[in-house]
Protein backbone atom coordinates (compact mmCIF):
# COMPACT_ATOMS: atom_id res chain seq x y z
CA UNK A 1 0.00 0.00 0.00
CA UNK A 2 1.64 3.53 -0.75
CA UNK A 3 1.28 6.25 1.45
CA UNK A 4 2.70 10.04 2.13
CA UNK A 5 3.20 11.52 5.11
CA UNK A 6 5.03 14.88 6.76
CA UNK A 7 7.48 14.41 9.18
CA UNK A 8 8.54 18.25 9.94
CA UNK A 9 10.00 20.10 6.10
CA UNK A 10 10.31 16.52 5.28
CA UNK A 11 7.79 14.45 3.03
CA UNK A 12 8.27 10.53 3.33
CA UNK A 13 6.89 8.38 0.03
CA UNK A 14 6.27 5.16 0.13
CA UNK A 15 5.12 3.54 -2.93
CA UNK A 16 4.47 -0.52 -4.13
CA UNK A 17 6.19 -2.46 -6.80
CA UNK A 18 2.62 -2.55 -8.13
CA UNK A 19 2.98 1.22 -8.02
CA UNK A 20 6.21 1.14 -10.03
CA UNK A 21 4.86 -0.83 -12.70
CA UNK A 22 2.30 1.53 -14.53
CA UNK A 23 4.56 4.26 -16.63
CA UNK A 24 5.22 7.77 -15.10
CA UNK A 25 2.80 10.57 -16.27
CA UNK A 26 5.25 13.15 -14.77
CA UNK A 27 5.60 16.27 -17.50
CA UNK A 28 9.51 17.26 -17.71
CA UNK A 29 10.08 20.70 -17.65
CA UNK A 30 12.82 21.89 -19.98
CA UNK A 31 15.57 23.37 -18.39
CA UNK A 32 16.04 27.72 -18.36
CA UNK A 33 19.12 28.04 -20.16
CA UNK A 34 19.89 31.29 -18.88
CA UNK A 35 18.71 30.26 -14.90
CA UNK A 36 21.97 30.85 -13.11
CA UNK A 37 21.51 28.44 -10.62
CA UNK A 38 21.89 25.79 -13.59
CA UNK A 39 25.22 24.45 -13.83
CA UNK A 40 26.82 25.96 -16.59
CA UNK A 41 30.23 27.29 -17.14
CA UNK A 42 32.16 30.60 -16.53
CA UNK A 43 29.99 32.45 -19.70
CA UNK A 44 25.94 31.99 -19.54
CA UNK A 45 24.92 30.79 -23.20
CA UNK A 46 23.48 34.11 -23.51
CA UNK A 47 27.37 35.79 -22.76
CA UNK A 48 26.66 37.31 -19.66
CA UNK A 49 29.02 35.94 -16.54
CA UNK A 50 27.37 33.40 -14.51
CA UNK A 51 28.58 34.62 -11.25
CA UNK A 52 27.57 31.45 -9.53
CA UNK A 53 30.02 29.34 -11.47
CA UNK A 54 32.40 27.64 -8.78
CA UNK A 55 35.42 28.22 -10.99
CA UNK A 56 35.28 31.90 -9.71
CA UNK A 57 36.13 30.66 -6.26
CA UNK A 58 33.33 32.54 -4.26
CA UNK A 59 35.17 35.76 -5.60
CA UNK A 60 31.80 37.46 -6.38
CA UNK A 61 30.87 37.31 -3.27
CA UNK A 62 33.26 37.60 -0.97
CA UNK A 63 34.37 41.37 0.75
CA UNK A 64 36.05 42.41 -2.41
CA UNK A 65 32.67 40.86 -4.62
CA UNK A 66 31.96 44.22 -6.04
CA UNK A 67 35.44 45.21 -7.22
CA UNK A 68 35.73 41.90 -8.32
CA UNK A 69 32.82 42.16 -10.54
CA UNK A 70 33.84 45.69 -11.36
CA UNK A 71 37.31 44.37 -12.87
CA UNK A 72 35.83 40.70 -14.65
CA UNK A 73 33.43 42.35 -16.38
CA UNK A 74 35.53 45.10 -17.31
CA UNK A 75 37.77 42.30 -18.70
CA UNK A 76 35.06 40.45 -20.20
CA UNK A 77 33.70 42.84 -22.21
CA UNK A 78 36.83 44.77 -23.15
CA UNK A 79 37.16 45.20 -26.93
CA UNK A 80 40.87 46.41 -26.21
CA UNK A 81 43.33 45.02 -28.66
CA UNK A 82 45.07 44.40 -25.68
CA UNK A 83 42.32 42.68 -23.78
CA UNK A 84 41.42 44.57 -20.71
CA UNK A 85 44.08 46.96 -20.91
CA UNK A 86 40.79 49.81 -20.20
CA UNK A 87 40.45 47.91 -17.06
CA UNK A 88 43.55 48.81 -14.83
CA UNK A 89 41.95 51.41 -12.37
CA UNK A 90 38.75 48.59 -11.89
CA UNK A 91 41.93 45.70 -11.36
CA UNK A 92 43.83 48.55 -8.81
CA UNK A 93 40.91 49.19 -6.55
CA UNK A 94 40.35 45.34 -6.37
CA UNK A 95 43.66 44.50 -5.74
CA UNK A 96 43.46 47.02 -3.09
CA UNK A 97 40.53 46.04 -1.75
CA UNK A 98 42.17 42.13 -1.28
CA UNK A 99 45.12 43.42 0.54
CA UNK A 100 43.16 44.58 3.46
CA UNK A 101 42.33 40.81 3.74
CA UNK A 102 45.27 39.05 3.65
CA UNK A 103 43.94 36.10 5.18
CA UNK A 104 41.34 35.15 2.15
CA UNK A 105 43.14 36.51 -0.46
CA UNK A 106 47.04 35.02 -0.14
CA UNK A 107 49.94 37.09 -1.88
CA UNK A 108 52.45 36.54 -3.74
CA UNK A 109 55.13 35.64 -0.65
CA UNK A 110 58.24 37.65 -1.03
CA UNK A 111 60.95 34.99 -1.73
CA UNK A 112 59.58 34.28 -5.24
CA UNK A 113 57.18 31.24 -3.84
CA UNK A 114 53.28 31.45 -5.48
CA UNK A 115 50.74 30.74 -2.97
CA UNK A 116 47.84 29.72 -4.20
CA UNK A 117 46.75 31.76 -6.78
CA UNK A 118 43.69 33.58 -6.63
CA UNK A 119 40.23 32.73 -8.13
CA UNK A 120 40.34 35.89 -10.43
CA UNK A 121 43.35 35.67 -11.57
CA UNK A 122 42.33 31.90 -12.82
CA UNK A 123 39.42 33.12 -14.09
CA UNK A 124 41.01 36.00 -15.96
CA UNK A 125 43.19 33.12 -17.62
CA UNK A 126 40.67 30.52 -18.48
CA UNK A 127 38.35 33.16 -20.10
CA UNK A 128 41.39 34.63 -22.08
CA UNK A 129 42.11 30.98 -23.35
CA UNK A 130 38.32 30.66 -24.01
CA UNK A 131 38.12 33.85 -26.04
CA UNK A 132 41.26 32.88 -27.51
CA UNK A 133 39.95 29.23 -28.70
CA UNK A 134 36.76 30.85 -29.97
CA UNK A 135 38.58 33.31 -32.45
CA UNK A 136 40.61 30.53 -33.58
CA UNK A 137 37.50 28.21 -34.81
CA UNK A 138 35.60 31.27 -36.04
Amino acid sequence: MAYCRQEGKDRIIFVTKEDHETPSSAELVADDPNDPYEEHGLILPNGDINWNCPCLGGMASGPCGEQFKSAFSCFHYSTEDVKGSDCVDQFRAMQECMQKYPDLYPQEEEDGEEKLAAPAEEAAATEATTTKEEEGSS
